[in-house]
């Protein structure tokens, strides 16, 4: 028997949605339902479901993660969704869609993603199209020790309407624990179409920030020189029978612990014990510090609230300038513990304290291997933070907490994080150009292990560079192998501090840039790993001026074909 459609939808008053929402819903399935014939008959297939556009801006592949999370959610309630990154939507496409869910993170100070900066010069030009036919939500992905958190879904969520589209639910800004107001905010964004849903499809693996695989360390090694002023480590893990699978170019999230004697230290400033309950949590006070919350970096929070109470002087004239400016040169060398210190009469009660605290996050690091050269195991490459602040040695969470795990036995709780926007070309004749100083080389002996095993003839083209030739020149040996069997087709090194004047990779690109031209005219992909607020910038900026002078183009000229490869996927990086 066929199921009847009917012209009016009725949603119960007690549904969780917004007047908004409900309208928005209302109308859809009003309009579904005239197209589907109402009165009666049999239901129309999948096909014939009004499609849901599903867009993402990312840097690190998070975004693109949610936005095939709603896309497998929608399929379930009956829609035939459409998923796609931003900067492949033209203002022409976008001013046809009618219904469009855009899940966006927020890179650097505020900035878009690479994913989405083409979209959104061309939102915030002033000849953009009206957009009255359009229904819009935004899922915002960010991080609240940033001054601009959420910059990007906000500029976004605000041009859109004032382009005249309707906002269909309230925008939702996430922290760096997104998982459950983002499975809420999508769960709430995509009502139940009414068609034949399609069946769910479940990732490869349940490994996850909530549920990390513990990891064996099969090795934990130094990579820089003794008289470095760096210690930069390779380690491997060991993925066992945890089905785990990445390509070239993902990165691996690792669950850091805090370190046992910064732990103390807390407990011997709170004056508490480590067996300290704590009201609403699961565990006493010393587990807490140690595996729950981050108690290195200070939150937002803990800095306002701390400067009520702790009747310091410099730290109030700090908080009250609301100079970013300032607070960071105040804060420059120091951690949460410092601050506490501030005032060591200052009484604090564990429980208010916690409050304070923000949830302990995994680290996200390049990984430097390819599964093809490295069956059953993942490579990092890290550099090791530490410093002396006031006589106190102070360690980066994650990089110790990895580095001074000895290998025999230790173990570290990881998970997968795909990046399809930071890959080898598919096209193995297709020339490759990769910018990656210190670290930044992760990625790319992943890369050149992967187009080895591959047998790709395209030219691999490196610019490495880092502070001292001889102590600073990491997987040295390996570079010169791929050099010698052909992998690697040409290296250009800049070690900074050899010489009288400083140079770095961006003045090495200058001096080669008739080179990179020509292989950029013959579809070379230029790829950047790194430091995003300098490094990054001053690559961009040498890639620039390489194409205005070698291409006779003027800024303007060499904008638009900058951002012709970044449309065409030849420009991607991989900064932080």
């Amino acid at each position: 028997m066929g199921t009847t459609i009917r012209k009016s939808v009725d949603i119960p008053p007690d549904a969780p949605f917004s007047a908004e929402q409900r309208s928005w819903i209302s109308g859809f399935l009003a309009g579904l339902a005239s197209d589907l014939g109402a009165g009666g008959g049999d239901r129309a297939p999948a096909a014939s479901v009004k499609p849901l556009t599903i867009l993402y801006g990312t840097q690190t592949g998070t975004a693109e993660m949610l936005a095939e999370d709603a896309g497998q959610v929608a399929r379930s309630r009956g829609f035939t969704p459409r998923i796609a990154e931003l900067n492949d939507i033209g203002m022409d496409d976008l001013a046809t869609m009618e219904n469009v869910i855009v899940v966006v993170s927020t890179y650097g100070e505020g900035e878009m993603p690479d994913s989405a900066r083409i979209f959104w010069d061309s939102l915030s030009a002033t000849t953009a199209p009206r957009l009255e036919n359009l229904n819009y939500g935004i899922l915002a992905l960010g991080d609240t020790s940033y001054e601009f958190f959420c910059q990007a879904g906000k500029l976004l969520d605000t041009r859109l309407e004032q382009l005249g589209a309707h906002r269909m639910l309230e925008r939702v800004d996430c922290d760096l624990d997104y998982e459950d107001a983002a499975a809420t905010w999508i769960a709430q964004a995509i009502p139940d179409a009414g068609g034949a849903p399609a069946p769910e499809t479940a990732r490869k693996t349940g490994w996850g920030r909530k549920h990390p695989y513990i990891a064996g360390i099969l090795e934990n090694r130094v990579l820089s020189g003794a008289k470095s002023a760096k210690e930069i480590r390779h380690i491997a893990f060991d993925l066992g029978d945890s089905g785990i699978t990445y390509d070239a170019g993902d990165a691996l999230g690792v669950m850091p612990v805090n370190a046992p004697d910064l732990v103390d230290a807390w407990l011997v400033r709170l004056g508490a014990k480590a067996d300290t309950a704590i009201p609403g949590q699961g565990l006493p006070l010393g587990p807490l510090l140690a595996t729950r919350f981050e108690i290195t970096t200070p939150s937002r929070d803990l800095i306002r609230m701390l400067e009520v109470r702790a009747g310091h002087e410099e730290l109030s004239h700090v908080v009250n300038h609301r100079d970013k400016a300032v607070l960071e040169h105040f804060m420059w060398g120091r951690d949460t513990l410092d601050l506490l210190n501030l005032n060591p009469d200052l009484v604090l009660d564990p429980a208010e304290l916690v409050s304070w605290l923000k949830p302990l996050q995994h680290r996200a690091y390049s990984i430097s291997s390819s599964p093809k050269a490295h069956p059953g195991e993942v490579h990092l490459t890290v550099a090791a933070v530490r410093w002396m602040f006031e006589g106190r040695a102070h360690r980066g969470v994650c990089s110790t907490f990895l580095a001074d795990q000895e290998p025999e036995g230790a173990q570290a709780g990881i998970f997968m994080i795909p990046n399809t926007s930071f890959r080898v070309p598919e096209d193995d004749a297709a020339p490759m150009l990769m910018i990656g100083p210190g670290t930044g080389l992760a990625p790319f002996r992943a890369f050149l292990e992967e187009r080895r095993a591959r047998g790709a003839s395209g030219t691999n083209w490196l610019f490495f560079g880092d502070q001292h030739r001889a102590s600073d020149f990491i997987y040295e040996d390996e570079i010169g192998a791929f050099s010698a069997d052909g992998t690697l087709t040409r290296l250009d090194l800049a070690f900074s501090r050899d010489q009288t004047e400083k140079i770095y990779v961006q003045h090495r690109m200058i001096e080669n840039g008739k080179d990179i031209f020509a292989l950029l005219e013959d579809g070379g992909h230029f790829y950047v790993c790194g430091d995003a607020t300098r490094m990054a910038k001053d690559v961009d900026a040498a890639l620039h001026s390489i194409i205005e002078t070698f291409g006779n183009m003027d800024a303007d000229a060499a904008i638009t074909y900058v951002n012709g490869l970044r449309k065409d996927k030849r420009y991607l990086r991989d900064v932080y």
